[in-house]
């Protein structure tokens, strides 16, 4: 069955970005000048993903509000004659079927996906978490996409990271297939690193098969009671293929403040309206403070 559904969770305190998240959701931080959590959407539209449901939390209204018309902003634009403005802000309304839910209490990835039952029913879907960011330009989701209409099981994504942070992820015990794709024989959750099966994590991004909501129910709450997604996979892999599919480039973790600056940077040097100005800035910048 194809893949037409997105869930993208969102409920994140976000204490990482204190003050800023006070009042703020993580997911509305602005990279350069769009949210964090849109450049999510249109990622999962790239991948031809236009049903999605974020599963915020509460006191995030202003996720809903982004992705609804603004008819009070779109008037004062036209009547001020900033078409272009006018059109971006419509696109963000345009792009996708955007709807949310909300998960009551932060009991875990593994809740917030089980929330999204409902509206996934018995189908294939994606969930893509906005703390790891891909770059436009790599094709992850659609990679991913294709390797779960070849063998109909689930996917997830997964990077070889240093061995001394393999504890902060979910861990893959590979059995390997071909160039990117791998058979995940166990995924152990953020393992201490002399007991780590590989070196191969688990990042943000699934393509899961809707049996994930029976193993959801299965398993026991872990640390913090908190139910773990990582957990429910790993049964899910003792009972049918799960597979792992390896990319090596184009992630930015911008659930710590330093890898969202360097999203930033990396992104705005990229762009035709800023890059020019700002690349000439930064290596101006570079050379007055001697930096390496």
């Amino acid at each position: 069955m194809r893949v037409r559904k997105a869930v993208i969770p969102a409920a994140g305190l976000g204490t990482r970005f204190l003050p800023a998240t006070k009042a703020t959701p993580k997911a509305m931080l602005p990279v350069i000048d769009v949210p964090a959590i849109q450049l999510v959407v249109e990622e999962a539209v790239r991948a031809g993903l236009d049903d999605v449901l974020i599963v915020a939390g509460r006191n995030q209204d202003s996720i809903e509000d982004h992705f609804d018309r603004s008819l009070e902003l779109e008037a004062f634009l036209e009547s001020k004659g900033k078409f272009d403005e006018l059109k971006t802000i419509r696109q963000i309304s345009d792009m996708a079927r955007v709807h949310t839910v909300r998960q009551q209490e932060a009991l875990g990835l593994g809740h917030a996906i089980s929330v999204a039952r409902e509206h996934v029913g018995d189908e294939p879907f994606a969930v893509l978490l906005g703390d790891d960011l891909i770059h436009p330009n790599v094709p992850l989701l659609r990679d991913m996409l294709a390797a779960h209409e070849r063998y109909g099981r689930s996917v997830v994504a997964a990077m070889e990271v240093a061995r001394d942070d393999i504890s902060k992820y979910g861990c893959i015990e590979p059995e390997p297939l071909d160039e990117h794709l791998v058979r995940a024989v166990s995924i152990v959750e953020k393992p201490p690193a002399d007991e780590a099966p590989s070196n191969l994590a688990v990042i943000g991004r699934y393509v899961l098969t809707p049996e994930i909501f029976d193993t959801l129910r299965r398993i026991e709450p872990g640390a913090g009671g908190e139910l773990q997604l990582t957990d429910a996979i790993n049964l899910l892999a003792q009972e049918q293929a799960v597979y792992a599919y390896r990319f090596e480039r184009g992630r930015y973790d911008v659930g710590n403040p330093l890898d969202m600056l360097k999203a930033v940077v990396e992104l705005a040097a990229e762009r035709d309206d800023l890059g020019p100005a700002f690349r000439g800035w930064l290596a101006e910048f570079m050379r007055r403070t001697k930096l390496d």
